[in-house]
């Protein structure tokens, strides 16, 4: 069995906040770039250069990419040999976040209750997603997410008569509606499958997958073709018109009750944000 102490938790998770909030993904940077030089419209490509500049220069002036930095969503994969020592796994985890948004000025934005509005003043409490898994490891994955494209994300409740069409309208419908709300160019998250609850767990992780395509080819060219579709739309760089509406559709999928489909789409902007490490 082995140990790892609830300091070493909150140390990688203030340090996750910080750094999440400061530089994208490698794959996203990239995916931006790619964007800019796909771009032929004249305003489209303005904006997709701007994106591109603004997350250099937060990285060269050590600023977070976006004044919105977010709601931190925690993803702790914890391994079954593993004994968390010296306090609370939840206490720890929100320690981090507050130290975090705390010590690296990011802005605090979470209200301790919906209804009274009173902000908690460290960006605590944090959402906590934990799974159990094999091994001596701790994978902590931080997303921060903003709610200008959170706001925009939905839940349907399919029928299981629902076709592969079906689900192809209602995602790109959505995508259509949330319009340059979530300021596009947006990565797409989108779970398929479970219930009312694990489908929007889905598409909130889907948000944080590195790989390019889904592992299922099946799943890999509806991703494909999704991205088109809504590629098509010309919502475009800012609600601007372009070619550029969503950078990427992720899809995770898994089994489902014979009577449902649930659908989630949780949607993200350009600057759609994770960092991991493992203890």
């Amino acid at each position: 069995m082995r140990e790892v102490s609830c300091k070493d938790i909150s140390n990688a998770v203030e340090k996750l906040c910080i750094d999440a909030n400061k530089e994208l993904p490698e794959s996203v940077s990239c995916w931006i770039y790619n964007a800019c030089k796909a771009e032929e419209k004249g305003i489209a490509k303005s904006i997709m250069n701007d994106i591109n500049e603004n997350i250099s220069a937060a990285k060269e002036l050590d600023i977070p990419i976006c004044q919105d930095t977010g709601i931190a969503i925690i993803f702790l994969e914890i391994g079954q040999d593993v004994h968390i020592i010296e306090g609370s796994l939840e206490d720890a985890v929100n320690k981090g976040v507050a130290s975090g948004y705390t010590n690296g000025l990011l802005r605090k934005s979470i209200v301790k209750d919906p209804l009274d509005r009173v902000n908690t003043e460290d960006n605590t409490p944090a959402i906590i997603h934990t799974k159990i898994i094999d091994g001596d490891k701790i994978k902590i994955t931080v997303a921060p997410k903003g709610f200008g494209s959170e706001n925009m994300s939905k839940i349907k409740m399919l029928t299981p008569a629902a076709s592969r069409e079906t689900v192809i309208e209602s995602i790109v419908d959505i995508i259509k509606q949330a319009g340059a709300n979530p300021c596009p160019p947006m990565i797409i998250g989108v779970g398929i499958g479970g219930d009312f609850e694990y489908c929007a767990y889905l598409a909130k992780k889907a948000l944080c997958r590195q790989e390019e395509y889904n592992n299922n080819e099946y799943y890999k060219n509806l991703e494909i073709e999704l991205l088109e579709k809504i590629n098509s739309l010309d919502i475009g760089p800012q609600g601007f018109g372009g070619k550029t509406t969503a950078l990427k559709v992720n899809i995770e999928q898994f089994p489902t009750h014979i009577a449902g489909l649930p659908l989630a789409v949780n949607v993200g902007c350009h600057v759609t944000r994770h960092k991991s490490i493992v203890l």
